[in-house]
């Protein structure tokens, strides 16, 4: 798994061992960014809950972001986001949040101008939660959701005040933004 574009493209990111997270793919990754490019996203400031690797939010910030909290739970996880981010060089400009998405968002300053979703395909509570933090107002007005999920299980229409905008569907994994 490697950094695919921006100021860090072709840096390689570390992987827990084990397989227990699912780190998005290069081929998804760029998928993601063409999709945001195309929408004329605002990258300004970022944030990325269910981080795993931190992948989708670093891939970001190579990209020109200026800010991305990554929210985690896994101990081990955000351990290997902060490695992520200082072997890209990276770090300056991010903050990782250990902890359930739903408890750090009373944490977070926001608002932000572009959310990256990629919770565990089975996680039940992902779309609450993701109700919850679209509705909070930590989104800005001219915000994006984008959510990573399978192909196998539905996924709401609207998340708050957001609808969907454009779902892309790679093998098993989709990727849906709301606005």
């Amino acid at each position: 798994m490697r950094v695919i574009g921006g100021v860090a493209r072709g840096r390689r990111l570390k992987s827990p061992r084990g397989g227990a997270t699912r780190p998005t793919s290069d081929l998804i990754r760029g998928a993601v960014f063409d999709m945001l490019e195309a929408l004329g996203a605002d990258l300004s400031r970022v944030l990325d809950v269910y981080a795993g690797t931190g992948a989708l939010g670093i891939e970001a910030l190579s990209r020109g972001a200026g800010w991305c909290d990554f929210v985690e739970r896994d101990f081990r996880s955000c351990r290997i986001v902060e490695e992520n981010l200082a072997l890209t060089g990276l770090g300056g400009r991010a903050k990782v949040h250990r902890g359930p998405v739903d408890k750090v968002l009373g944490r977070l300053a926001g608002p932000y101008t572009l959310v990256l979703a990629d919770p565990p395909y089975a996680d039940e509570a992902a779309p609450r939660v993701l109700e919850a933090l679209a509705s909070s107002g930590k989104l800005a007005p001219q915000g994006v959701l984008v959510l990573e999920h399978t192909r196998r299980r539905a996924v709401p229409e609207r998340l708050g005040p957001l609808a969907v905008q454009q779902t892309r569907r790679h093998g098993d994994t989709c990727v849906s933004i709301y606005r």
